[in-house]
């Protein structure tokens, strides 16, 4: 099944629970949605690499420019908020 095959989760739930199944399948640690991802140490800048494909990937989104920023990808509730901005019709 490829990725465009999978229907991308169409509300802020479900990109929470998107965002925390990938982060717990690649980190084995458990996720709140304001801790910060990149503070408590052991997650580094080619890890936000990873998480900037994901996001394009499973939300049909392309990141870029001053959207790269680490603090869009600091917290689970900075990425929900970025990928519903990128999603909106005027992208704002």
């Amino acid at each position: 099944m490829t990725a465009s095959a999978v229907p991308a989760p169409t509300t802020d739930d479900d990109v929470e629970r998107s965002l925390l199944a990938f982060l717990e399948k690649k980190t084995k640690t458990s996720w709140e949605v304001d801790r910060d991802l990149f503070a408590v140490g052991g997650l580094s800048s080619l890890f936000a690499m990873e998480l900037v494909v994901h996001l394009e990937q499973s939300f049909a989104i392309a990141i870029g420019g001053p959207d790269l920023k680490l603090d869009n990808f600091r917290t689970v509730r900075a990425m929900i908020a970025l990928v519903a901005r990128l999603r909106a019709p005027d992208g704002e």
